[in-house]
């Protein structure tokens, strides 16, 4: 198969490349500048800052003879935006480049387009609720989100009206070899050794290992059931983020210096210094329920939150041995 990745140098789209190449594919990966950390086998298409497709720039030839694109580039969530109008720089990387990136792909022959969107689509938490659905009305609360929902409307509307077909992934918090941001933020406290106040949350949140999301999208190119649907997806197996702490520091082999203070406090001081939506996130409820992935494509998770957090741990463990 020959398939075109967008985010082929990210955590998500080098898990994908590298996976694809083993199989045999011919990936072709579209890039700002040769990068020399994608595999030899990559044929690599420079396209420059991916947001020149909503400038009515073209990349057709680069989709000539092409099966399959799996589009994972994006602007993604950010903390504290300053943009001025945060919603429209959402907008032309995550709605008018893919959309023109879609319709490309259409004019060339695709004949499956999987687009990784977000389950901030359904919202921010499912605290006093049950987990969210694919039937539940989508419900963005901030600009990244609703930039996700509306490339997502979009993309089922040019399904409708030409022959490729579209397939649209909505994932929680993905974690693996090469995690960045707040997830490889923890992994650095936990290797240090600092105490941390989180050993009494009781919380409840799925998330997503990167080797569950490559079987996915491996299983969503190629099933008739799949085409033009929305899934959510994710491990199926919820945790705390004290569970989750402990599994980091099982997996890293320190000790968990998780300190028992009770979320009131925690609560109480973090509005004091205006940081509520953070412990929104570490402490809230986001569960979600993956029965139409496992019903409909018969798709089983091929490794367990330990197993992917152990990996993570043994590659960074041989990692530091060879730096050494």
């Amino acid at each position: 198969m020959r398939i075109f990745v967008t985010g082929a140098t990210g955590f998500v789209g080098k898990a994908l490349v590298t996976q694809f190449v083993a199989e045999g594919h011919h990936v072709v990966a579209a890039v700002r500048e040769y990068s020399k950390v994608l595999p030899t086998k990559v044929e690599q298409k420079r396209v420059g800052d991916f947001g020149f497709l909503s400038e009515s720039n073209t990349i057709i030839n680069a989709l000539d003879n092409i099966d399959m694109v799996i589009h994972t580039a994006a602007r993604v969530h950010i903390m504290k935006d300053s943009s001025a109008d945060p919603i429209e720089e959402f907008r032309k990387i995550n709605v008018y480049a893919t959309v023109e990136l879609a319709q490309q792909a259409a004019r060339a022959g695709v004949k499956r387009f999987i687009y990784l969107s977000s389950v901030k689509v359904n919202g921010e938490s499912t605290d006093n609720r049950r987990p969210f659905s694919e039937t539940d009305d989508p419900a963005p609360e901030d600009a990244y989100g609703q930039s996700k929902l509306e490339a997502e409307k979009l993309l089922l509307d040019l399904a409708k009206t030409t022959s490729m077909e579209v397939v649209i992934i909505r994932p929680p918090l993905i974690y693996g070899p090469g995690v960045k941001a707040n997830f490889a933020s923890m992994i650095k406290i936990i290797n240090k050794g600092i105490p941390l106040p989180f050993g009494a949350i009781s919380n409840q949140r799925s998330m997503l290992a990167i080797d569950n999301l490559v079987s996915f999208i491996r299983l969503c190119m190629t099933h008739p059931a799949a085409t033009n649907q929305v899934f959510l997806i994710a491990d199926g197996e919820d945790v705390s983020t004290t569970t989750l702490l402990r599994l980091l520091a099982e997996g890293y082999m320190r000790p968990p210096r998780l300190i028992p203070v009770p979320l009131s406090w925690m609560n109480f001081f973090a509005k004091l210094i205006g940081k509520q939506m953070i412990t929104d996130r570490l402490f809230g409820n986001l569960q979600i329920d993956t029965s139409k992935a496992r019903e409909l494509l018969g798709w089983k998770p091929v490794i367990t939150m330990k197993q992917q957090l152990n990996k993570m741990a043994k590659l960074n463990r041989n990692s530091s041995f060879q730096k050494h």
